[in-house]
């Protein structure tokens, strides 16, 4: 195998040389991966909205964002400010705990699930032997948020709107469960790794979507 970059090992070994013992470096990388996962999300979707607004403008034949830094670079910025200092509105009949906790339980498993991607040979936050189980376990969560903000509205209206967003969330989920299965007993493994690297012998040829075509499109649709 050829050597990659192997986070934990360096996070531990970078500690170490500090004169902290094993046990505590341990303890101190449980929430480093977390944390390294959030920041680079936060980070992609700044720049994907960026690049949105700018591709949209251009196809417009718009400017687009232009004043908040270069190109407009820091208007994604901007946005996210404006969204965390706005008031957050509840109705009055509401339960107050089960509408805050509803967007919480859909925007932290999808956080949560890119744990288990390798995103390069050793490149990945955790080696988790049933890593594609713990990814459907994770997915299997947002319904639940979806359909708990729209009750917790105490408003039929919300939650008819809470329900079909949950349909439409579980209609998703199935074929794609199914499709990712489907790879899962050719690899016979449920690690994302093994999956990774069961696919080493041929190069591109020995990549799963030649194997797979049909998944491969459920998957993207």
């Amino acid at each position: 195998m050829v050597p990659g970059i192997d986070i934990e090992y360096s996070f531990n070994e970078a500690l170490k040389g500090l004169g902290i013992s094993p046990e505590i470096a341990h303890i101190l990388w449980i929430p480093f991966p977390m944390g390294l996962v959030l920041v680079s999300a936060v980070i992609g979707v700044l720049v994907t909205v960026w690049l949105e607004r700018k591709i949209s403008a251009a196809a417009q034949q718009r400017i687009g964002p232009e004043y908040a830094g270069a190109l407009g670079i820091l208007q994604p910025m901007a946005d996210g400010l404006k969204l965390l200092v706005k008031e957050d509105i509840i109705p009055a009949r509401a339960d107050g705990l089960l509408f805050t906790l509803g967007p919480v339980l859909v925007l932290v498993p999808v956080i949560l699930s890119w744990l288990i991607v390798p995103f390069g040979q050793n490149l990945l936050i955790s080696n988790v032997g049933i890593g594609i189980f713990l990814w459907i376990a994770l997915s299997s969560i947002q319904p639940i948020g979806l359909l708990m903000s729209g009750y917790a509205s105490n408003n039929k209206y919300s939650l008819l709107g809470g329900l079909r967003a949950a349909a439409q969330s579980i209609s998703y989920e199935i074929p794609l469960a199914l499709a990712v299965l489907a790879i899962v007993m050719m690899s016979n493994s449920l690690s994302t790794v093994d999956i990774v690297n069961q696919q080493n012998g041929l190069g591109l040829l020995s990549w799963n979507v030649w194997r797979q075509p049909v998944g491969f499109v459920i998957f993207w649709i």
